[in-house]
């Protein structure tokens, strides 16, 4: 029985590496958008964050399952960008939804005191 918890904790870490790599790329997609750079910079940094993202899935598989690639490790880790991926788009619609709200207010907050002008 102490296996299947050793599995399961593997699986666990799987999900947290895979969720970890989608947030990582996520924030190199969001300095993208504040800081604009030529197509070979954008290579060079994704070819940068793949190597670091492969050394960074070997360890994490060096130290759950002794070096050896399972299945559940994989599908842990899709698993874990994907959910992560769903987190990313539910955060983003909510905070559209509260800037919309402030626009909204500001505008008619704005209006309200040009009439009264």
């Amino acid at each position: 029985m102490p296996q299947i918890g050793a599995e399961v904790a593997g699986f666990l870490l799987a999900v947290i590496a895979g969720g970890v790599a989608r947030l990582l790329y996520q924030s190199l997609v969001c300095f993208r958008e504040l800081v604009r750079h030529s197509y070979l910079a954008m290579g060079i940094e994704d070819i940068l964050y793949w190597m670091g993202t492969a050394v960074y899935f070997f360890v994490q598989i060096y130290h759950t399952s002794s070096g050896g690639i399972r299945w559940s490790f994989l599908l842990g880790c899709v698993g874990g960008a994907a959910f992560a991926s769903f987190l990313i788009k539910k955060i983003e619609k909510i905070g559209k939804k509260i800037y919309m709200r402030k626009q909204n207010k500001f505008s008619e907050n704005l209006a309200g005191k040009k009439k009264r002008s």
